[in-house]
């Protein structure tokens, strides 16, 4: 079916729906125009809430938790996923909307030249017409003329009283008018066969063939929209597994959050080391009033019942030390050495100060190293440079390494004094790791609740490491000669208690025990302070295993001997 042969008299209507088809195309573009405007300015507003969100500080200055480090990878990921919706608008804009502002620019063109074709073959029929009406009209004429003549002839050919001058004079007159309507007539016919062929050829040849054009034209507006429809769905689509990866990404770290792991990091951060303070002595300050028997009060009997102040433990000097548990903590001046912290924080503090020193040290070696190497070149090879020239910076990176050796040198005293103190506290608890996982059935890696009333709160130990020197090891712990002797003796040692692993311990090292969480083992030499006790397995494998990974339990004779 097509318009040429079934509207072939509905030019304006075509004229009209074509250029509905335009408007309506255009109407698409502008809807594109402001769906992709919405993916710019979405994801320009996700730009700006993560840039808000995003930590300003260092990332040495942000806290460590795994809640903290997940949010920030879940800005992470919605960061990338406001930039797949700028993928979105940008392709949007250039696959869709553009494509569609250049292809109406196109259909105008083409619908304008159409148009004109289909009025100039009107306008050439009009005239035509035009051309057949005015001979028609001029034929009628001549024929009334004519008519008009020849009763004028034969009035006169009649009448008696004619004369022959008058007579012969309506002959001519009628033989002329004969002869234009004659004429007339052949003109008539002549244009009337032309303007029939041209109206033939304008119906069935040059409307039909411009209404198919125009045909042509609105079926291609039509599949290019369908075209863009597509396409305007398959920008969507290609970004859709880059946002699933984003979307999992968050689900990944929102899986990544360990409550046990932040409470090990808070214990980390803020444990000071410190005990908790003693009972406080009673002080009575009533043994030199005299008592009379009247008093209805009975004496508390000389020397009994009366405890004496105990300077150690006087109010001032242990409101001194830690009384700040619920109050506000009273500011100290910083020190060099940080001894205005707890044993535990100025650990810390101090062992990164080492750390910091010691990279700056081995930026210094390097530099001095490649100072010494340029001067051996200049020294091979004088025309590159005096190798005098280098002495001085040498000499200062020189002085600077000693310097840095000083002061990593009285760093590391003052961590071995705190180390110290730390390593004769009574229940010889180390540093909390926060990345050792904490053992089941506790709240905290502090040990704040236990399953076991009886069992002593801990914090999850660091696995003992020979190369550090504060940890203990067991290859120092005792004698070359005397750990060989210990363990090649044919003769069992006795057994003195029993202990359960409190946590996995991978035994590695030289003398060690490998013990796994729960385990049961047989105490066969209790610590001698140097943070191992050495147990046997019921296998009969014997080792050294720390101290604080192990719940101990000794025989009641072993206890009082």
């Amino acid at each position: 079916m097509t318009w040429g042969t079934e509207l072939w008299d509905q030019f304006e209507n075509l004229d009209k729906h074509t250029q509905w088809g335009i408007d309506f195309l255009e109407r698409y573009a502008k809807f594109v125009k402001e769906r992709l405007e919405i993916e710019q300015t979405y994801a320009k507003q996700l730009r700006n809430l993560v840039k808000k969100y995003c930590p300003k500080r260092s990332k040495d200055d942000e806290p460590r938790f795994s809640s903290c480090m997940s949010f920030y990878s879940i800005l992470n990921e919605l960061n990338d996923y406001a930039g797949q919706r700028e993928v979105v608008a940008e392709e949007m804009g250039h696959n869709v909307y553009g494509e569609l502002m250049r292809y109406s620019q196109d259909l105008k063109s083409e619908r304008k030249h159409h148009l004109q074709e289909g009025r100039k073959a009107q306008q050439y029929l009009d005239q035509c017409w035009k051309h057949m009406d005015n001979s028609k009209k001029k034929f009628e004429r001549e024929c009334k003329e004519a008519e008009k003549s020849q009763m004028s002839y034969d009035r006169l050919d009649n009448d008696i009283n004619a004369t022959k001058s008058e007579v012969e004079k309506a002959k001519s007159q009628l033989y002329l008018r004969t002869h234009s309507a004659d004429e007339s007539k052949n003109e008539y016919a002549a244009q009337l066969q032309n303007f029939n062929g041209e109206q033939w050829k304008h119906f069935n040849v040059s409307i039909p063939q411009i209404f198919k054009n125009l045909q042509d034209m609105d079926e291609r507006r039509t599949v290019k929209l369908g075209e863009t429809y597509r396409s305007f769905a398959e920008v969507e689509r290609r970004v859709v597994p880059i946002i699933s990866k984003c979307l999992e990404g968050m689900v990944t770290a929102a899986k990544a959050v360990d409550q046990r792991k932040d409470s090990a990091i808070v214990v980390e951060s803020f444990k000071s080391g410190f005990e908790p303070p003693g009972d406080f002595p009673f002080e009575d300050y009533s043994q030199n009033l005299s008592r009379t028997g009247s008093d209805n009060t009975i004496s508390t009997p000389k020397n009994e019942g009366v405890v004496k102040p105990d300077p150690k433990h006087s109010i001032s000097k242990v409101a001194k030390n830690k009384l700040w548990l619920f109050g506000k903590k009273p500011k100290a001046p910083s020190l060099e050495d940080f001894s205005h912290l707890p044993p535990e924080q100025r650990r810390k503090r101090l062992q990164a100060r080492i750390d910091e020193l010691s990279k700056e040290l081995q930026k210094e070696v390097d530099q001095r190293d490649a100072l010494n190497k340029m001067k051996d070149v200049y020294e091979k090879n004088p025309q590159m440079g005096d190798p005098q020239s280098l002495q001085p910076k040498i000499s200062e990176t020189m002085c600077n390494m000693e310097k840095l050796r000083s002061e990593i040198h009285k760093n590391e005293s003052w961590l071995s004094e705190v180390e110290g103190k730390v390593s004769t506290r009574g229940d010889r608890r180390p540093s909390a790791d926060v990345n050792h996982h904490t053992p089941h059935g506790r709240e905290s890696p502090e040990g704040s609740y236990t399953d076991d009333p009886s069992q002593e709160h801990r914090s999850p130990p660091h696995q003992p490491d020979p190369r550090q020197a504060h940890q203990p090891d067991p290859r120092q712990a005792h004698q070359p000669d005397e750990f060989d002797d210990e363990f090649d003796n044919d003769d069992p040692l006795p057994v003195l208690g029993h202990c359960k692993a409190l946590y996995s311990f991978d035994g590695q090292n030289e003398g060690t025990l490998l013990m796994k969480e729960d385990d049961v083992l047989y105490i066969i030499e209790e610590d001698k302070g140097d943070g191992w006790t050495r147990a046997r397995k019921q296998s009969g494998e014997e080792g050294y295993v720390p101290t604080s990974y192990v719940e101990i339990a000794m025989e009641n004779n072993s206890k009082g001997s």
